[in-house]
Parts: structure tokens; sequence; C-alpha cells
């Protein structure tokens, strides 16, 4: 159990640096599209090359093309619109509204898997909208990439109702596999999806003189925010309950929040306190109703 719980918070901590060490790289000379493209390219082969030391399991043709709706909703909708929201909102703000997504995920169960909504749900998804509505108006106000950018707070936004409709819709197949195969499988898809459209700013990039440090942050983010933390996380949720494996969402933003302001990609303003308030409160009283409901099954 204590692995578990390490998993979890590690991933998350790898999940919440990873806002500014990529909007650091963002800054010096790697696009949106080319980090998404290194982000899932790299951990594909990432993947794959694991894969090789591990037990392989029979994956039917049926499975094999789920795995490419899932891999659309799971990692090209999610990743591309959380790295493009991330290079035009501050870390800050991408941290805190990554938060929302057990809302979402919430959301879409009533509607998808008809789960109820209980009145401490209704008031904590009312509570966690306010929090995001409150960002994404003081990002309206202030369109600074170290401030907020309401572009890339709905678009970081958007990148969680995706992955919530993907663990919605495809729960069961993710169920079935181990971690390298769904994995193995989503990003290979995901790459074949994406590359058509990405490979030549991408080489552009690559072609670029950039410095070693931003290569560097660049290979955090695809070893470490993508490929490390994706395996921490289907470790943490294989041994925790659901409820417990969300509130390490909140380890995100406090680790962004420092980052950031470290490193000098941020500012914290008091309107991101209250956002953080409200939308932790809101994701907190989702989770507990969600135990409650739980514990009578």
């Amino acid at each position: 159990m204590l692995v578990a719980h390490l998993s979890m918070f590690g991933a998350c901590a790898g999940w919440g640096l990873m806002a500014p060490v990529g909007k650091e790289a963002m800054l010096h000379g790697v696009s949106g599209l080319s980090m998404v493209t290194f982000r899932v390219v790299g951990a594909c082969l990432l993947f794959w090359l694991t894969s090789l030391f591990v037990h392989r399991e029979h994956v039917p043709r049926g499975d094999k093309l789920m795995f490419a709706g899932a891999a659309i909703f799971g990692l090209l909708l999610n990743q591309c619109c959380y790295t493009l929201g991330l290079s035009l909102t501050s870390p800050i703000n991408a941290s805190i509204v990554t938060t929302s997504m057990p809302i979402f995920a919430m959301l879409l169960s009533a509607l998808i898997l008809k789960e109820p909504i209980t009145g401490k749900k209704a008031i904590g998804v009312l509570m966690g909208c306010s929090g995001a509505l409150m960002l994404i108006l003081t990002s309206a106000s202030h369109v600074s990439d170290k401030v907020g950018d309401i572009r890339g707070d709905l678009l970081c936004l958007f990148a969680q109702f995706s992955f919530a409709l993907y663990l919605s819709l495809f729960n069961p197949l993710i169920r079935r596999y181990n971690v390298f195969t769904i994995n193995r499988y989503m990003f290979s898809w995901a790459s074949i999806m994406l590359l058509p459209f990405t490979f030549g700013e991408t080489m552009d990039t690559v072609c670029s003189h950039l410095p070693v440090k931003t290569w560097m942050e660049v290979g955090y983010v695809v070893c470490v925010g993508t490929f490390l933390c994706y395996i921490l996380t289907m470790v943490g949720q294989r041994a925790l309950r659901p409820t417990v494996v969300s509130v390490y969402n909140y380890v995100q933003p406090i680790v962004s929040v420092f980052a950031s302001l470290l490193m000098g990609v941020g500012v914290l303003k008091p309107t991101h306190a209250l956002a953080v308030i409200l939308v932790f409160t809101g994701v907190w009283l989702v989770t507990k109703s969600r135990a409650r409901d739980d514990s009578r099954r």
C-alpha cells in the first residue's frame, strides 16, 4: 500500500513540476506542437522499448481498434490541448485547472454511466466551476503568459474534459490490460495520427540550435512528465480507491506554484489563491460524496 501512495505522490509531483519546466522550454524555442510531438512519440518509443522486457498480452483486433478511440480522447485531445494551453497561459493557471478533472468525471459518469449526483456533489461542482470561471475571467483581463491567458486556460480546461470523457468511455477497456499494453497501443495510435500534421515543424525544432538546458527540459517532459508519471499513476490506481487517487491531484498545483515562482515563469495573485480554494473545496466535496456512495455498494 505504501508503494501505491508513493507512486501517486511521485506522479502528481512530476506532473506539477512538468508545467513550469515545459513552459520554460516553450519560452526558449520549442513550439507547443513540437512539445506535443516529443511527448507522444518519445513516450511511444519508451513504452515499446520497455515492453520488450515485460509479459506481452494478446490483444484482439477489435480492442486494438478501440485503443485508437482511447488515444484520441486520452492522449491527442488531452495532451494537445494541455500543452498548447500551457504555451499560452501560466503554469500556475494550467495546474489549477488540472484539478477540475474529477468534477468532469463525476458529471460524465452521471450522463454516461448513470451514476447518481448527490447534493454534496452538486455543491462541489458549483464551487469548482466558480473557481475555474474566476481564473478564466482574471486571465481575460490580463492576457499574459505569466498571469494567465483565457485561450490557454480554456484549452487546459478542455484537456481535462477530454481525459474525463476517456475514463468514462473506455474504462472497461483499460481495466483489461496492464499499463505497458495500454500505453503501447495508445501512444502508437496517437503518434500515427499526430505526425502527419506536426512532422515538419518538429523537424525544424530538432534542427534548430537550442541550448542544452532546453533539451534537458524537453527530456524531463518526455521521460518523467509523460512516460514515468503514466506508469506511476497506474501503479497507484490498481491499489488505491478512486477517492484517494483524486486527493493526490492537490499535489500538482502546490508543486507547480512553488516551482513557477522559483523559476520566474509565473506570478501568484490573490485571485489565484481564491480560485485554488474554490476548486480544491469543490473537488473535495465531489470525491467525499463519491466515497460515501461507494461505501453503500
